[in-house]
């Protein structure tokens, strides 16, 4: 990245995690990486959609280099939570100041920061291409990320229902209140005193309604990915198109949300620190299981960005 070496005198090991993705290693952050290595990982990356890099010595400088990789790298809207210094950096930071607002109870239990099962600016219709998670400080219990494979998922199907699904749109719709959204799991759910109501409450703009084909195909690698994740999901579109009336358009998007959690297509990453996970954001869903209130975490996080609009705004 910052200069290529001379010779690729480096070989990548590949080895698989639980379910879906791959660990890689054989390589050195610190050092240039050879082009031919740039584009193994590139490839590695588009074959497995998720990759896991252990025992780096990562710094914000060789994090941001290391993910210019695999595009061109997008600033986070929110000033407040990048670094002055280095604008790409999105830091991730477990606040007490400010944890209050991602607190709400689960089974009675309070947790800081869970996130359903989500793909990164869908809500946009222009999702960023993928992002790069790093830990520098970690939760001692809790605070595991999970990755869902949509591509797996969409193969795992039958084919009545794969070609079933050619045919349809779906819409996402953002809400701020969790117990707004229709496919998330809201037994035993319970929004915090200080849960925001409203985007605007969080300086969002009131997102337009976006639909997506139920399976759009990778711009990149071909691959067909069921376009189907609980956060946002809203309803399908004009379902009497494809011979059905809205019950069964309801019960099949509720059917798709319960394939999607299938822990085959899953991998969920109990964070040690200097680890860093890469992810496709057109392929792979993700979510994070939260911790209590008062835990220290700290992750820094690049974002690839995405040149192309997979979904449409809803206008009528």
């Amino acid at each position: 990245y910052s200069g290529l070496s001379e010779v690729a005198d480096m070989a990548l090991e590949i080895s698989a995690l639980d379910n879906v993705g791959v660990e890689v290693s054989g390589f050195d952050i610190t050092r240039p990486l050879h082009e031919d290595i740039a584009a193994e990982l590139v490839a590695l990356w588009n074959e497995h959609g998720i990759l896991l890099f252990r025992d780096q010595d990562v710094n914000p400088e060789n994090q941001i280099a290391f993910s210019r990789i695999f595009g061109e790298l997008e600033l986070h809207p929110l000033k407040t939570t990048t670094s002055e210094e280095y604008p790409e950096l999105f830091m991730l930071v477990n606040d007490p100041e400010k944890e209050k607002f991602m607190t709400a109870s689960y089974q009675g239990q309070e947790v800081v920061g869970r996130l359903d099962w989500h793909m990164d600016l869908h809500y946009t219709g222009k999702p960023n291409r993928g992002a790069l998670l790093r830990a520098v400080v970690c939760a001692e219990e809790d605070g595991m990320t999970g990755f869902g494979d949509l591509a797996l998922a969409y193969e795992a199907l039958d084919k009545e229902t794969q070609d079933l699904l050619q045919t349809i749109e779906v819409t996402y719709a953002f809400s701020m209140q969790r117990r707004h959204m229709r496919y998330v799991n809201l037994a035993g759910y319970e929004p915090g005193p200080f849960s925001p109501r409203k985007p605007a409450d969080i300086n969002f703009p009131n997102f337009p309604e976006v639909a997506y084909p139920a399976v759009v195909t990778h711009p990149v690698t071909g691959r067909k990915v069921l376009e189907i994740c609980e956060q946002f999901l809203e309803r399908m579109v004009a379902p009497h198109r494809a011979g059905l009336c809205n019950d069964q358009a309801v019960d099949l998007l509720q059917h798709l949300v319960e394939h999607t959690r299938r822990p085959e297509f899953h991998y969920f990453h109990q964070w040690q620190p200097g680890d860093m996970v890469l992810w496709d954001n057109w392929r792979a869903m993700h979510c994070a299981t939260g911790t209590r209130p008062g835990v220290e975490r700290v992750i820094h996080r690049t974002t690839i960005a995405g040149d192309t609009a997979l979904g449409r705004i809803v206008d009528a």
